[in-house]
């Protein structure tokens, strides 16, 4: 009997000098909002969402204007054959002008180019080409910035974090909360996240629309060869 109330005494006597362990309730786990680790990742998240507007906004109207050069009217060189043939150079060239396309500007330059040699035919034709890559490829280099530097701004967000983290840490002294620490670095890391978001998606807009104008491309060095050919034809 003296056995049990000596083990309950000791028993009364660890709660009373560890209290925390008989308080303690379970808590809520906290939440991650992605909105508010965003406007926690400061001004270098600012920067991000401009760039990635931007981006996306080049992103969809190129799109749209190199759909449109890439459409073409199936029987527009078979109509300039018979144009080229029959003499009539004038509605061959009225035909060009009427088509917004690269080709068909391509194919008026060649039109004008009519009786000179073969060389200047086709470097006038060239010239135009380039002119009208040129013009599909506006907008390019700011995506290519963003897919690189956007990765490299969330670094830089990140470095800069975790230097105001530990700058807390040290100005805490001797009262250093873990908590302080680890809240100050994961809202650091939020920026890295958020440029490689902005950055891989930059990354594959670029990589599609440099496929698209490829295509393009291949339709106007298309066109181009079959108008020299028929400017190689033997007269009848």
């Amino acid at each position: 009997m003296s056995m049990l109330l000596l083990l309950q005494a000791i028993g009364n006597q660890a709660a009373e000098q560890m209290p925390e362990f008989t308080t303690l309730t379970p808590q809520a786990e906290a939440e991650m909002n992605v909105i508010d680790l965003a406007f926690k990742g400061g001004w270098i998240m600012i920067v991000l969402l401009l760039l990635s507007l931007m981006a996306i906004y080049i992103f969809i109207q190129r799109l749209i204007v190199i759909r449109r050069a890439g459409k073409e009217d199936e029987n527009f060189m078979n109509r300039i054959k018979d144009y080229i043939h029959d003499g009539k150079v004038d509605s061959a060239l009225n035909l060009c002008r009427s088509t917004n396309t690269p080709s068909a500007r391509m194919i008026e330059k060649g039109i004008t180019r009519l009786g000179r040699p073969m060389n200047d035919v086709l470097v006038a034709i060239e010239n135009v080409g380039n002119l009208e890559i040129a013009k599909l490829e506006k907008g390019f280099p700011l995506i290519a910035t963003t897919a690189a530097g956007a990765p490299m701004l969330g670094f830089l967000g990140t470095v800069t974090g975790m230097v105001h983290a530990f700058f807390d840490m040290a100005n805490a002294g001797t009262n250093v909360d873990v908590s302080l620490l680890s809240g100050g670095i994961y809202e650091a890391l939020v920026t890295t996240v958020g440029g490689l978001v902005v950055g891989i998606i930059a990354l594959f807009a670029y990589n599609y629309l440099v496929s698209q104008v490829d295509n393009v491309v291949n339709k106007m060095e298309a066109r181009t060869m079959e108008f020299m050919d028929l400017l190689n034809e033997p007269a009848n």
